[in-house]
């Protein structure tokens, strides 16, 4: 396996952990703010497992059946892992209801506190190293996983602090609000990622300032080409597809051109290291037709 796969594979470790920690707990306590929060965390572990499946197989280089390699896999496990915290969801939130209508005494409470800080800490050294890693692959799998560990310690401490409350002022009421809460804040959370990784599926481009960046390293060799049209990109998992169109005078040598657009090509795979570039020449006669 390489870094990332590795990585990956972590994460799926330390969540299995933490899922078991919390789902254990939860039931010798009673309280629904931790079941949820098993239950986010049990999300958590099946988008670390569906991270490492796609990092494996969107690395894998283009064959005969896809010529454009398997990068879109990272996109559409991203796309999964969203709508399965939606059902997490709507499912902590139904669960939330029912303790609000049959109200129960939390055990433990002490407990339940120290296994939600003992998670927090878990999760974020783990998604600390995946965000490290996922920025230095531009992975969405990665990034998703990492999102995922940061919202599980933020949440874990949400429910701690709420659990200290019960503790502190017998308001067992508290439990399934915070519970409620929880789920409504990771739905929202989800909606921001589901805008990251479905996108690429339809092909769509990359955002203003990478396009903006790529035309500007174009724009640097304005004197040695006569215009640029159909500039075109989109994004499959980590990589970048660019296209355009360059017009270039007619009494340039097929080397010479060749040489400028290995040099352009070189100048924008600089910064984006998991670009694919196709360069479209026309001669100036096209220009003046």
């Amino acid at each position: 396996m390489n870094k990332t796969s590795n990585i990956a594979f972590l994460s799926v470790i330390s969540n299995s952990f933490v899922v078991l920690l919390k789902l254990i707990v939860g039931l010798l306590t009673g309280s629904v703010a931790v079941i949820s929060e098993a239950i986010h965390s049990s999300l958590d572990l099946l988008a670390s497992l569906i991270a490492f499946i796609s990092v494996r197989i969107s690395g894998k280089p283009a064959d005969k059946d896809h010529p454009f390699g398997h990068g879109k896999v990272e996109n559409i496990s991203g796309t999964i892992e969203t709508l399965l915290i939606f059902v997490a969801g709507i499912w902590i939130i139904y669960e939330c209801v029912h303790k609000l209508l049959h109200p129960e005494a939390i055990k433990f409470p002490a407990l339940a506190v120290a296994v939600m800080l003992v998670g927090a800490i878990i999760n974020f050294i783990v998604s600390r190293i995946v965000k490290k890693e996922a920025d230095r692959a531009n992975s969405i799998a990665m990034k998703s996983n990492a999102f995922h560990l940061l919202t599980d310690v933020y949440t874990s401490l949400g429910v701690a602090a709420g659990l200290l409350l019960v503790l502190v002022s017998g308001w067992h009421f508290l439990d399934p609000l915070i519970g409620i809460a929880l789920a409504i804040y990771i739905m929202i959370e989800a909606v921001k990622l589901l805008k990251e990784a479905f996108p690429p599926l339809l092909d769509a481009k990359l955002d203003q300032q990478e396009e903006e960046k790529i035309l500007n390293i174009i724009h640097e060799y304005e004197n040695d080409f006569l215009e640029i049209h159909d500039f075109k990109t989109r994004r499959a998992g980590p990589n970048e597809y660019i296209e355009f169109h360059m017009v270039v005078p007619s009494e340039e040598t097929v080397q010479q051109i060749h040489q400028l657009c290995d040099e352009i090509e070189q100048d924008i795979q600089a910064k984006f290291n998991k670009s694919h570039i196709l360069i479209h020449v026309e001669p100036e006669t096209e220009l003046k037709g």
